[in-house]
């Protein structure tokens, strides 16, 4: 259960990183009537109908360039190692040939046959 629930936070703390645009238009909705009346930059001028989209354009711009510079962060805080050697050969000394002397005597020779065998073991006769 504990790794259950360190699991949905981890997914959600990666989720909240991309998806701050999302956070922020979602927070401008909940707030629609409150950002027009009250932290609108054009609220003097109520012909240019703004209703808070310019507080919402600041803040989208200002979460983008929070991305980027946490991108920008992530990538000085990156160090790639690279590791150069030389390739690596296993050599094997080559065998020595040992001139053995030949024995005096052949090989044995099995000269021991049987009609028995012959007459159990036969190869299947093809159907034509």
């Amino acid at each position: 259960m504990f790794k259950r629930i360190i699991a949905i936070s981890l997914l959600a703390v990666l989720i909240s990183s991309n998806f701050s645009r999302f956070f922020v238009y979602a927070g401008f909705e909940l707030n629609k009537k409150y950002i027009a009346e009250n932290l609108c930059i054009n609220k003097a001028r109520p012909w240019l109908h703004c209703n808070g989209k310019c507080y919402l354009m600041k803040k989208v711009k200002q979460a983008e360039e929070n991305e980027k510079k946490q991108t920008a962060k992530d990538n000085l805080n990156r160090q790639e190692i690279s590791f150069c050697s030389e390739l690596f050969s296993l050599d094997f000394p080559q065998p020595i040939a040992l001139n053995f002397r030949k024995k005096p005597y052949s090989a044995y020779n099995y000269q021991y046959s049987s009609r028995y065998i012959e007459t159990i073991f036969r190869p299947p006769k093809q159907a034509a």
